[in-house]
């Protein structure tokens, strides 16, 4: 409204939805490193395969009690997830929607949680299970991704001052360790 260009459609859909954290869903990051310990919250939050525990169906953070939800097929939503997880509903929107847009559009802007996009980014950049556990995408970084005539990433890059994205893309990677002082104690 603000630029003038109501007329441009917007899309919404549940399949760019952040990753579900399972029985992690809504508890805070650097107290879930102090009690499970940062590498293993390292796997839930970065690996490619590993989910944390699933919500029971009772849970009340499950998402079928979400409104925004209801008309998601319940076999359809997610206890817990993986990246994988998370890739198997990402990907094929971003294949069957989003892509084949960019042959009618020169430019899209696509919104998504940070694990949404580190899965779009592993299936376009061909990155491998273990190269996407490096991957931290900024909160609120435009990222863009340029493609040829034959819809081939040639180029993709954050835009703006290099040192200011670096910062932020490690304070997205900080997010998983303890705070001071409450670390884990195996031993």
């Amino acid at each position: 409204r603000r630029l003038g260009q109501e007329w441009i459609p917007v899309e919404k859909t549940w399949r760019l939805n952040e990753k579900h954290y399972g029985a992690l869903q809504g508890l805070d990051k650097s107290e879930t490193a102090a009690r499970y310990g940062e590498a293993q919250v390292l796997a839930w939050r970065r690996s490619y395969d590993t989910a944390p525990a699933p919500l029971e169906a009772d849970d009340p953070r499950h998402p079928r009690f979400d409104l925004r939800y209801a008309a998601v097929p319940p076999v359809l939503l997610p206890a817990t997830e993986s990246l994988r997880d998370t890739a198997a509903r990402t990907i094929p929107y971003w294949s069957s929607i989003v892509f084949p847009e960019l042959m009618h559009h020169d430019a899209l802007l696509v919104v998504a949680h940070g694990n949404s996009l580190r899965s779009i980014v592993k299936e376009v950049k061909g990155l491998s299970d273990s190269e996407i556990v490096g991957i931290n995408i900024p909160t609120a970084a435009p990222y863009v991704l340029e493609f040829d005539d034959r819809l081939r990433l040639v180029r993709d890059y954050y835009p703006g001052d290099p040192d200011e994205i670096a910062a932020r893309a490690a304070a997205v990677a900080a997010q998983g360790k303890a705070a001071p002082g409450t670390e884990r104690n195996d031993a």
